[in-house]
């Protein structure tokens, strides 16, 4: 059997994805790149066996099951998930949201609402900063992009700091997401394998990004080894679980479900 894995094209993904990327992992699968929502919708659609996807979408798309111990999560700020803003967040009415996103959506409406007392008109929009914010209040952006705000200019909420800041837990952005009659010991092994080769190469990554993203190499360094964590562990699970609860008291998602792990 072929597994058909997605994998989201920001960064974060790399150390993850990076005994795919490398070409030491590609004997019985096929690998694709997507938005972090497009890989959800094709894991639902039954056009991928294996999708890195939105922690939201565990609870939205059913028949998944989650592989252990492997997430992209931040326990504290996390660089990449931002609130974009050019006038007091305890002031803002609406926000425009990068399409891409789905977990952060989710996100940004429960920190504005239990962290500021506001409850924001969100609308989708293509992740244009510029354009969002002569749109809306605020922008959500994501990945990459948040990586390239000026934080000169603007105002900033890292979604994962104030996550934290409410909370005092871990925050849980992606997790792989496998769909049903997946061979569940080659695909967990795999996956476990990529990360530990993606750790053993992080300065390879480091290298590659810096001339692929145009960032400072401290930027990189800084973001992919203290700001992002790849484990998936008891803290962070209980940081998916309170997520998931408050997900629910806003009704962006039903009553949660139990996970099931592969």
């Amino acid at each position: 059997m072929t597994v058909r894995i997605g994998i989201v094209d920001y960064l974060n993904s790399w150390p993850l994805a990076w005994g795919f990327l490398c070409g030491r992992l590609e004997a019985g699968f096929v690998v694709s790149y997507h938005p972090p929502a497009r890989v959800a919708e094709m894991l639902a659609a039954g056009d991928l066996d294996v999708g890195l996807i939105p922690s939201i979408e565990v609870q939205r798309i059913p028949g998944l099951s989650v592989v252990p111990g492997l997430c992209v999560a931040a326990t504290h700020e996390v660089r990449s998930v931002l609130l974009v803003s050019e006038m007091p967040f305890a002031k803002v009415r609406t926000v425009a949201l990068d399409e891409n996103s789905r977990t952060s959506a989710a996100l940004v409406r429960i920190v504005l609402a239990d962290g500021y007392g506001v409850f924001a008109q969100t609308s989708e929009r293509t992740p244009r900063l510029e354009e969002m914010l002569g749109e809306a209040d605020a922008a959500l952006v994501i990945g990459d992009p948040a990586l390239h705000v000026d934080r000169r200019r603007y105002r900033i909420l890292d979604l994962a700091a104030e996550w934290r800041r409410l909370t005092g837990r871990p925050f849980v952005f992606a997790v792989w997401a496998v769909g049903e009659g997946v061979p569940g010991e080659a695909v967990t092994a795999a996956l476990s394998a990529s990360l530990r080769i993606g750790f053993e190469q992080m300065q390879l990554i480091i290298d590659r990004a810096v001339e692929d993203l145009g960032l400072a190499r401290e930027v990189v360094e800084r973001y992919l080894t203290r700001h992002l964590r790849f484990v998936l562990g008891e803290d962070e699970l209980g940081g998916l679980q309170e997520f998931y609860r408050r997900a629910h008291a806003h009704g962006a998602i039903g009553v949660p479900a139990a996970l099931h792990f592969l």
